[in-house]
């Protein structure tokens, strides 16, 4: 009897079991030195020329064996399925695709990415992504590679995948999760990288546990200072996985981490020489990281905006990396301090996105403009959303809800206000 087969009639706790699918001991970097020494395809110049082209790098790693040669059943490869295709989302299903093609002993070579569907040039958007193997709307100028298919039927697009990548703004995460409720695999696990919470009156979630709650699956997270165009450019990059502790209160060492299923599951499909995995225990800490940020370098935009130099932009930025842990050892205490200090999704996220990325970028042009953040978005953006003034106005609707002292969060406070009620950004210091 196939193992798979008996998961639904056995119980479980999340992270407990699962099928006991075969792993390769190979690191990432070992498997891409077993492909270079084989013959290699003369290059063929590209869009990312200046770069080294890892799509064509891993298409070109001819399989030892197929799944069905070296014994393994194909059922019990991992399918992996994208939702979402946005700019980050179209990324990630780039790297995962190669990730699949590089592994055929883990994972079916097909990766389903679902595309909302809309109309670009006059056509579907999934039909020039499958004929392209680009996404022009979004990802612009990048081979998503031949493997990667777009779907515009989430059910469809879902279908028989044990592993969801979820990756769409997280103002549709709600919505998308009732479709699916019911229709995922049970043996299936998810990863998010929405940098986003979840805010209902006094009740406050990381979009990992929103996932894990409606979907009745284990949900790990990453996050990092990852620009979603140099990362398709394969400009060296790292990230953060954050996975549950394998016990309450326990810790494991690194390299107990790495031989946990759902690390080497997820480390396996992301990681590549230019774009590094690092692995915490700590969902929660790595899912706010991701979220708060993006209030922090609305923040420095409007610094930026103002003129006011490096000084006052560091500043702000110490603040803000403060306001987010102290934010987050209130609320979630189970969080762990070096996940903001030490790690890509903490420190490093927060550098990045208060030196580029889209929230600094509509934060600075509304203060030399005088638009707001909305009529910014439709303007600049190109159809992608901005997440920090949402996720502002959800901390201030969870502040009020529990009556906590605002000043504690002056920062966070004061971009809520320039968003939504019209402060000056000038007053962006006042009471910090």
């Amino acid at each position: 009897m196939n193992p798979a087969s008996c998961l639904k009639s056995v119980p479980r706790p999340l992270y407990a079991k699962f099928s006991q699918r075969t792993y390769s001991r190979l690191s990432v970097d070992q498997n891409f030195q077993l492909a270079s020494k084989r013959p290699q395809p003369k290059a063929v110049p590209s869009s990312n020329s200046a770069f080294r082209d890892l799509s064509s790098f891993s298409s070109s790693m001819a399989p030892v064996a197929t799944a069905t040669e070296n014994g393994d059943n194909p059922s019990e490869l991992e399918k992996v399925a994208v939702i979402g295709s946005g700019n980050w989302g179209s990324c990630i299903a780039r790297i995962a695709g190669m990730n699949a093609k590089a592994n055929p002993h883990k994972f079916h070579r097909k990766v389903t990415m679902w595309v909302n569907q809309e109309q670009y040039e006059g056509r579907f958007l999934t039909d020039i992504i499958n004929e392209r193997h680009q996404n022009p709307r979004y990802l612009p100028g990048i081979d998503l590679g031949d493997n990667v298919y777009a779907e515009p039927d989430i059910e469809k697009a879902i279908s028989d995948a044990t592993a969801l990548i979820v990756v769409l703004p997280h103002q549709f995460l709600s919505g998308v999760l009732k479709r699916l409720a019911g229709k995922v695999r049970p043996d299936a696990r998810a990863v998010t990288l929405i940098k986003g919470i979840f805010v209902h009156e006094k009740e406050i979630s990381s979009f990992a546990s929103l996932i894990q709650r409606e979907l009745g699956i284990p949900c790990a997270a990453l996050s990092g200072a990852n620009i979603a165009n140099e990362v398709a450019a394969d400009l060296y990059s790292e990230s953060t996985l954050g996975i549950p502790t394998a016990e309450e209160g326990s810790t494991s060492s690194y390299a107990d981490l790495l031989k946990r299923p759902e690390v080497q599951l997820w480390k396996t499909l992301f990681e590549t020489p230019t774009f590094r995995i690092r692995v915490v225990e700590d969902v929660e800490g790595v899912c706010l990281c991701g979220a708060l940020k993006n209030v922090v370098a609305l923040a420095a935009g409007f610094v930026d905006g103002l003129g006011w130099g490096d000084n006052a932009k560091a500043a702000v930025m110490r603040i803000g990396l403060m306001e987010i842990h102290d934010f987050c050892l209130e609320f979630f205490p189970t969080t762990r301090s070096p996940t903001f200090l030490q790690e890509s999704c903490g420190v490093a996220d927060i550098m990045t996105s208060c030196m580029g990325g889209r929230n600094r970028k509509v934060a600075m042009e509304m203060v030399k403009t005088g638009k707001s953040f909305q009529e910014l978005e439709t303007e600049l953006l190109n159809g992608q959303k901005l997440q920090g003034p949402q996720t502002a106005d959800e901390v201030r609707e969870l502040l009020d809800a529990r009556g906590v002292d605002k000043t504690k969060y002056a920062l966070f406070d004061n971009v809520w206000k320039i968003c939504y009620q019209g402060m000056s950004p000038k007053d962006i210091t006042k009471g910090l």
